[in-house]
């Protein structure tokens, strides 16, 4: 792990100082080998679906480590996509003269060595490469143990594109190792890892930002509300609430918490209850929700801290905005939460005082995401408040550094 480390640092200043075209023309290279290595990512995934399923894993697990057809154009046009984004690095905002004549302004830089740890999904490997790649950095990627074998087939589709247009091949690294070891070795060594980014379980993710002696980028969980309120549209507030919650179940930026104003729950509860019972989602709630939704089985403390992934939704009548925020504020995740009001005024209070990453008026939680915020894809979705925040895309994996433009310009 510390010769990887090594030899990402080395990496990481050749990639810094490329050019938006020679990054554009690594990914297309990539993308291309790809292609011709179909064959042998099929074969190499074969691999690890039959030992997934030796081991018991379940059939959702088996499900996302499978590359499909399907997948391997999805990685290919990942790749297109992402060459074809505006590159951050070098971009010069907020230049302007100061009172003693020189110019200050903020330069994007990356960040230098990324870490990414993740489970079962291989195509992460892909989605992750060429983010970094065209931020300017250069990675280390430990992806699960049962997706071994099609991750290094991914590594050597990558590494011969980057050989091909004449970047170092170590910008862009597998972990070929499953010892768990090696995990607790990369969090550990920032003489050589800038930044760690844990994509997987809640465990996963809490022994990372426990142990890490390096800076993290992570989100734990994704317990996302909907407040409506009294000033609600009924019918955007219908048609939100059951997509924010059915669209998919199992994705971060599903609502797990729907919080209704009393003023309205008796008559509308009832008409959202119909339409959650008939797609199969069970409900749980306060007493006032099952009071008016017979079928509602009581809500527990530990349901309003609960990320289900589910079809399972907790509700609750609140008296108003001021109290809905406070319950988002004490249970959320601080990931994404909306408000359906037809008040311009609340509106603005809600997105002021919610303490989440990301905060909506009137529009559903799935929207929570990179591609649908226009950043082409993302790495993750942060809830941390230092650095990036939210969807993490390209600008999310650089930073900043101040520059100054004088011309013999010295400090009297």
């Amino acid at each position: 792990m510390h010769e990887l480390g090594r030899k990402a640092r080395e990496a990481s200043a050749w990639v810094a100082k490329a050019d938006t075209g020679l990054k554009n023309k690594a990914l297309l290279a990539i993308a291309a080998e790809l292609e011709t290595a179909r064959p042998a990512l099929r074969q190499a995934n074969a691999v690890d679906l039959e030992n997934g399923r030796s081991r018991g894993l379940d059939a959702a697990l088996l499900d996302r480590l499978e590359l499909t057809d399907a997948r391997i154009d999805t990685m290919i046009e990942n790749l297109n996509q992402v060459a074809s984004l505006p590159d951050p690095v070098g971009t010069i905002d907020d230049l302007k003269y100061v009172p003693s004549g020189i110019q200050v302004g903020k330069m994007r830089v990356p960040l230098g060595v990324i870490g990414i740890i993740y489970e079962s999904r291989p195509n992460v490997t892909i989605e992750a490469a060429s983010l970094c790649l065209k931020s300017g950095n250069a990675v280390i990627l430990r992806g699960g143990s049962e997706s071994i074998a099609s991750n290094q087939a991914i590594a050597q589709c990558i590494q011969k594109g980057l050989a091909a247009i004449g970047l170092p091949e170590a910008a862009v690294q597998v972990v070929e190792t499953t010892d768990r070891q090696a995990v607790g070795t990369l969090i550990s060594i920032p003489e050589y890892v800038d930044v760690i980014v844990p994509r997987g379980g809640k465990g996963l993710i809490e022994r990372i930002s426990r142990d890490a002696r390096v800076p993290v980028i992570k989100h734990l969980d994704g317990i996302c509300h909907v407040y409506i309120d009294d000033l609600a549209d009924r019918e955007k507030a219908v048609a939100i609430a059951v997509n924010a919650k059915t669209h998919r179940y199992g994705v971060c930026n599903a609502m797990e918490t729907l919080l209704v104003n009393r003023a309205v729950a008796a008559d509308w509860l009832p008409e959202l209850a119909q339409r959650y019972q008939e797609i199969g989602v069970e409900l749980r709630g306060c007493s006032e929700v099952c009071d008016l939704i017979p079928d509602a089985l009581a809500a527990t403390e530990d349901d309003w801290q609960t990320e289900y992934l589910a079809p399972v939704l907790s509700i609750k009548v609140v008296g108003d905005m001021g109290e809905a925020i406070r319950h988002i504020n004490r249970y959320g995740s601080h990931h994404t939460d909306s408000i359906i009001t037809e008040s311009y005024t609340r509106g603005r209070d809600f997105l002021r005082e919610v303490d989440s990453s990301s905060v909506m008026i009137n529009a559903s939680t799935r929207f929570a995401d990179g591609f649908e915020y226009g950043l082409g894809a993302e790495i993750g979705i942060s809830t941390d408040k230092i650095h990036a925040r939210g969807p993490v895309g390209l600008e999310g994996l650089t930073s900043q550094k101040y520059v100054v433009l004088g011309d013999g310009h010295i400090r009297k």
